[in-house]
């Protein structure tokens, strides 16, 4: 990758290498601004419309299946975008990132908004299918103009903070829907038109061609034509850390509210405190990672030990403090482990891969968050508890630290 550490060690960060874009000023911060709102847009459409969902339920009562439909439209979009993520990552690269990502923000708003007027529940779902084929595109076309726009440890502070605000953004949409969904369950929906304001700013502000890639372009044209395979060697293991890692990521959000009714705690803003506690704790460990300035690779394992000891915590919890603190010491850790493994696995690929790649690390992450609660629920008729499918979870996680550990070890 020109400009950056060579694909063969993808732990250097060069600081040498200026970035293809200007890095101060009201542009830059425009363009950090619409990139980092692109990126809340997945997040936007897997956390909203979670507070409505009882209201959804009662209202498609009648229609037979409903207990399984009206959960698979919070959930679709998830299994679409990791389904769809690789393909949008080859549209990425062969379309461009720039024209992708406006026409995807675009028909993100008429998708999103189309169950204010299905009357369908089916028809609901398909549109939200729909949504995450969207999202596939803007999260992949995001991420990778971040990759073509930035090297080094600029880098790294970007995809740290795409980290921080996806995380930060859940919590504020799920107050967002459960405050709309006071009015009614389809007005929170209302919500996904946002997408129709930022793209005619994506369009004006963000840089299409990089000086860096037309550079490249040229060196490709100026060589003889040689067939070049996908790094797929370079790229397996880490997707198949952050599959694994999507799961840890998504445990505490998903389970915490159970885990607390387990102890006995019933009161919501009780349990909306923990919750807030606990996302607050994930941007602080990105805000972290950011601020270290040292290489994803060889943090990895201390990253997924911190994860386990804060399962570990949350496993022994037989109160609600000692569960918060683990669920903590955990979320410090999951917000540090994405932008670690999303930056590991950029400082894998060159600007002709990138997007292809990207799309391949989406599906790994979105994958590892759908299956996660099936995956936990799994484990707890395994083992009897909710509390002890999360200890197990814990215990995989330090296995897969000591692995790492052993394994960067006997490299040479």
């Amino acid at each position: 990758m020109p400009g950056s550490a060579p694909p063969s060690s993808p732990a250097a960060l060069d600081d040498a290498a200026p970035s293809p874009v200007t890095v101060s000023g009201p542009a830059h911060l425009l363009r950090v601004t619409l990139l980092m709102a692109g990126s809340c847009l997945p997040i936007l459409g897997a956390v909203l419309i979670a507070p409505v969902l009882p209201k959804m339920q009662d209202h498609f009562a009648s229609v037979p299946g409903a207990e399984a439909l009206v959960p698979l439209a919070l959930t679709v979009p998830a299994l679409a975008l990791a389904l769809l993520a690789p393909f949008a990552g080859v549209i990425v690269d062969r379309l461009g990132r720039k024209r992708l990502l406006i026409v995807a923000t675009v028909l993100y708003a008429a998708f999103g908004t189309a169950p204010l007027w299905l009357d369908s529940l089916g028809a609901i779902i398909a549109s939200r299918a729909l949504v995450g084929v969207t999202e596939a595109a803007i999260m992949t076309c995001c991420t990778t103009l971040i990759g073509d726009y930035y090297t080094g440890r600029r880098r790294v502070k970007y995809l740290a903070l795409q980290t921080m605000c996806a995380s930060a953004s859940a919590t504020v949409f799920f107050v967002l829907g459960g405050a709309a969904g006071s009015a009614g369950w389809r007005v929170p929906f209302w919500v996904y038109a946002v997408s129709l304001v930022l793209a005619p700013l994506m369009a004006s502000a963000l840089p299409g061609r990089t000086v860096r890639a037309e550079a490249e372009d040229a060196s490709a044209e100026a060589a003889p034509p040689a067939r070049r395979a996908f790094p797929w060697r370079r790229l397996a293991g880490v997707c198949a850390l952050t599959f694994f890692g999507a799961m840890v990521f998504y445990t505490v959000p998903v389970e915490m509210s159970y885990l607390l009714d387990d102890l006995g705690v019933e009161n919501s803003g009780v349990i909306g405190l923990a919750t807030a506690i606990a996302s607050a704790a994930t941007v602080g460990g990105a805000i972290t990672f950011a601020r270290l300035k040292r290489s994803p690779d060889p943090m990895l394992p201390a990253v997924f030990a911190l994860c386990a000891l804060g399962f570990g915590v949350m496993f022994l919890a037989g109160n609600t403090p000692v569960l918060v603190i683990g669920a903590v010491i955990n979320c410090v850790g999951t917000g540090m482990l994405l932008p670690a493994l999303l930056t590991s696995a950029m400082s894998r690929l060159g600007f002709e891969d990138r997007g292809r790649g990207t799309g391949l690390w989406m599906a790994a992450f979105f994958g590892g968050e759908f299956v996660c609660p099936l995956v936990l629920l799994a484990a707890q008729a395994a083992v009897g508890s909710l509390a002890g499918a999360v200890g197990a979870l814990g215990l995989a996680s330090a296995l897969v630290a000591a692995t790492l550990k052993l394994t960067q070890g006997s490299t040479p």
